[in-house]
């Protein structure tokens, strides 16, 4: 399976381990959904944690399947990790990325949309590249970068595509805190633990308050 759950109360653990680079295709889509789906009706799970293979968070859209299936499939599988990525940015209960190494293009784009942004330190790469591989971001990643990135830093991160080493991600705002590896995970349920303990209503609600014009701007964009 591409995609594994599994429960640590009040945690729910959720680990993309493809065997390769984790790439973002149909069937990446209709596990993680999946997983969302139990996670979010299992009133004993508080909190998510997204994590994925050592050395590999995700590589982001499947590009084989890009050039294999043609410029509709293409715009429809876009479309879909937008969909994943407005649900997860406005989930009802936290959402910790323990990034495991790599993380780019809608790799980075799932980072974004998460609460809480640890990554794993090493020699992994992190950011956009969609203009390095001759792409235009989708209108739901520029939306999330405008929500996570600081406005000084959009065109370094955004334009000019560069990957960041993981300290160089925390400086820029792709993630919160670097992590040593035998601590990622540590880390990430006590994170998990503490967030999960807050009042589950008031979260949900002050997340979707805080983030409605992003979380609606990404919605018109996929409704068109």
């Amino acid at each position: 399976m591409s995609v594994t759950i599994t429960k640590e109360d009040p945690v729910a653990i959720i680990t993309m381990d493809d065997g390769k680079a984790n790439a973002i295709n149909p069937a990446m889509l209709d596990a993680l959904e999946g997983a969302l789906d139990a996670a979010e009706a299992d009133e004993a799970v508080g909190a998510l944690i997204l994590t994925g293979q050592p050395g590999k968070f995700s590589a982001g859209f499947d590009l084989k399947y890009f050039q294999s299936e043609g410029p509709e499939a293409a715009a429809a599988l876009v479309n879909r990790g937008g969909a994943l990525a407005h649900r997860l940015y406005g989930y009802p209960k936290p959402v910790i990325a323990a990034a495991t190494g790599h993380a780019i293009a809608m790799g980075c784009f799932i980072l974004q949309a998460c609460d809480v942004r640890y990554c794993v330190a090493g020699d992994f790469r992190i950011g956009a590249n969609e203009t390095a591989i001759n792409m235009v971001l989708p209108e739901f990643a520029l939306e999330l970068l405008h929500a996570r990135i600081p406005p000084q830093r959009l065109t370094e991160a955004a334009v000019i595509a560069r990957l960041y080493d993981p300290a160089g991600a925390k400086d820029v705002g792709y993630i919160d805190e670097v992590v040593a590896p035998e601590a990622l995970m540590a880390t990430a349920k006590e994170t998990a633990k503490a967030l999960a303990a807050l009042p589950a209503k008031a979260y949900a609600g002050n997340k979707n308050a805080i983030r409605r014009d992003t979380l609606g701007a990404i919605a018109d964009s996929l409704a068109g």
